[in-house]
């Protein structure tokens, strides 16, 4: 399955623009390895998928005063978040002859790295492992996945933990 995946990491000198200070030793996970996950998810979440040659999607790790500008601006709530989710495809899927050799962009996720890594130390695991938690959790939700009631939030948490162990991650939560 082909993944168009434009990853801005503004924590890595390698990334194009402003580099962002991080307070902690940062490693940052390769762009090959953010297209391998989503690829892998991707391909195994295919009944959530409309057919498409292929699939793009934005992936910006940022810092937590751009997550918390985002958060108020499309949320309405002036606080950061782990995680944030804008879908391309908020109905159903467009059915356009001239578009269907191109790759369907499915949306961006934002993830802030600050409170990533806030949250890895608090569950005991390694930022990479949190960064591929919340990117899992972005991803269903430009699939149309959410969580309004303890049923839903269980079967999302559920789905992530298998997106997880797909690239060979084991994250333990609670049911």
């Amino acid at each position: 399955m082909q993944v168009e995946l434009d990853v801005q990491d503004l924590f890595s000198p390698s990334s194009s623009g402003e580099v962002i200070d991080f307070e902690y030793k940062y490693i940052p996970v390769a762009r090959e390895t953010w297209e391998d996950w989503f690829g892998c998810w991707l391909s195994s979440l295919q009944l959530d998928l409309p057919p498409a040659p292929g699939y793009e999607i934005g992936l910006r790790l940022t810092d937590d005063r751009e997550i918390q500008s985002l958060n108020a601006e499309y949320r309405h709530q002036d606080q950061a978040t782990d995680v944030l989710s804008f879908a391309a495809l908020e109905v159903d899927f467009p059915e356009n002859p001239e578009m269907q050799d191109e790759p369907l962009y499915l949306g961006d996720i934002v993830i802030s790295v600050n409170t990533a890594q806030r949250q890895a130390q608090q569950q005991g695991h390694s930022l990479p492992t949190e960064l591929a938690w919340l990117a899992a959790h972005g991803l269903l939700h430009l699939l149309g996945w959410d969580h309004p009631d303890e049923d839903q939030l269980m079967q999302m948490l559920q789905q992530q933990v298998k997106l997880l162990k797909l690239v060979s991650i084991d994250f333990d939560i609670e049911y």
